[in-house]
């Protein structure tokens, strides 16, 4: 049945192919959480039904549509094959971008409103990211940080910015890699890289990282300097046009760098990326025609870890020696990497043909870590409940060094492992510097920043 919400009928047909049968319920970080039938897969299916039926979006629906995480841990799971994702995602966009003609939704807060207002006026935007870094890192060495973050008024008053300053890292350097690396001989492939928005600020090393494990694996790498934010933060909380536009300047970015892939280091980028071609599905053919230029973007997109399988997997093999890096770690699996991308093998294999890397396996089933993208500042208690489990999982392994492939996850388990009345924390880091690392022959300390 078509609606002003779903006129092509999509939707719905999504909803209906659930059988409600459950099997996503243990999957689910929320439901474990609260135990809480529609704070679960099923249970928001069934609210977005109702809607689509012509159900006013109630504030307990909106409630509820808001604590998903997004994590995408229940596709995999669903037996039916419910594409949830689709689902969540067009929720969202009910309460962040209204339809002329629909159901009125509650209004959020005031203070909700400027929450998010000032996120999405800052994180898709490196220059205006880099602008706080100053006066971050002034607060971080007068301890200043610390003391609103960990006071109760704060806390009380604004959650949201106390779960900022739990999760920022020290202000890093910046140093932005050069436009154009050449391949170390011989030369296997052109590849375009994203440098991010959060990764390129807090994370410029990764960046860098990832540069010379791509070049020592005999790619030459093009970073094209218009590229801007992926959209990826955007398109996964409800802003769809904002989204678009992001989307349509980095399409057109990578195709002037006329590049045969595109890799990505972020697990969440990468996965609003290979959904261009869904996200501009509608926009008209004629004239830029970003229907066809989304889909052969998204064609292109690679993560990391998976670009670099496929050329280990090709008939000459991996370029670069690998050196021994003698140290007992645990690979992260980020939730838009694992469950959204399905890539799951490829980073455990690369690690696994580093000598002397003692790989362990978090034993939580592959839990969120609560980051989410900006879910741990909109959500922070559900998020900080959701990080204290992972640093609990992760402790329990007896792992020194903790290996992510998204800036998110980073960010979330580092502060959730170096939480108040915590024993030494494992060293949190990327993939792309543990590769790196073993090509250039460095040692763990080099790698951590401790020597």
């Amino acid at each position: 049945m078509a609606s002003i919400l779903d006129p092509s009928g999509e939707l719905r047909s999504v909803v209906d192919d659930c059988v409600h049968c459950g099997f996503c319920l243990p999957a689910c970080p929320t439901y474990q959480l609260w135990g809480e039938e529609m704070d679960s897969p099923r249970g928001r299916i069934h609210l977005i039904g109702q809607v689509l039926e012509g159900a006013e979006v109630s504030e307990a629906a909106a409630s509820h549509l808001d604590r998903c995480l997004g994590c995408m841990a229940c596709v995999p799971a669903c037996p039916s094959g419910v594409r949830y994702d689709r689902l969540i995602e067009a929720a969202r966009t009910w309460t962040e971008e209204p339809q002329p003609g629909a159901a009125p939704v509650p209004a959020r807060s005031l203070r909700e409103r400027a929450v998010r207002a000032a996120i999405f006026a800052t994180f898709p935007y490196p220059k205006r990211l880099r602008l706080l870094a100053g006066p971050l890192r002034l607060a971080q060495r007068a301890g200043l940080d610390r003391r609103l973050r960990d006071s109760p008024t704060i806390r009380r008053a604004a959650p949201e910015v106390a779960a900022a300053l739990q999760i920022a890292p020290p202000a890093a350097r910046h140093h932005a890699p050069p436009e154009h690396i050449p391949a170390h001989w011989p030369r296997r492939a052109v590849v375009g890289m994203l440098t991010g928005c959060v990764q390129q600020v807090f994370f410029p090393g990764v960046n860098a990282a990832t540069a010379r494990v791509l070049a020592a694996e005999g790619c030459e790498v093009v970073i094209p300097t218009g590229q801007g934010c992926c959209g990826a933060l955007s398109m996964h909380t409800g802003r769809a046009t904002e989204a678009a536009r992001f989307a349509k300047q980095a399409i057109a970015a990578f195709e002037d760098a006329r590049v045969e892939v595109i890799v990505v280091n972020s697990a969440g980028c990468g996965s609003a990326m290979k959904e261009y071609a869904q996200l501009l599905k509608h926009e008209p053919d004629d004239g830029p025609g970003w229907a066809q230029r989304a889909a052969q973007a998204s064609a292109k997109v690679r993560d990391l870890s998976e670009f670099l399988s496929e050329l280990a997997d090709g008939s000459d093999g991996p370029a670069a020696v690998r050196h021994p890096l003698p140290v007992k770690a645990v690979y992260h699996e980020a939730c838009h990497l694992g469950y959204a991308q399905g890539v799951r093998r490829q980073p455990r294999d690369l690690l696994r043909a580093i000598p002397e890397l003692e790989l362990v396996e978090v034993g939580d089933g592959g839990t969120c870590c609560g980051s989410a993208g900006v879910y741990n500042l909109l959500q922070p208690e559900a998020a900080g409940e959701l990080g204290t489990r992972k640093a609990a999982a992760i402790r329990a392994t007896g792992a020194s060094l903790v290996i992510s492939a998204n800036p998110g996850c980073s960010l979330q388990i580092a502060a959730a492992l170096a939480a108040p009345g915590s024993a030494a924390a494992p060293d949190v880091v990327h993939i792309a510097e543990v590769l790196d690392a073993s090509f250039r022959g460095i040692s763990v300390a080099e790698l951590t920043g401790g020597g």
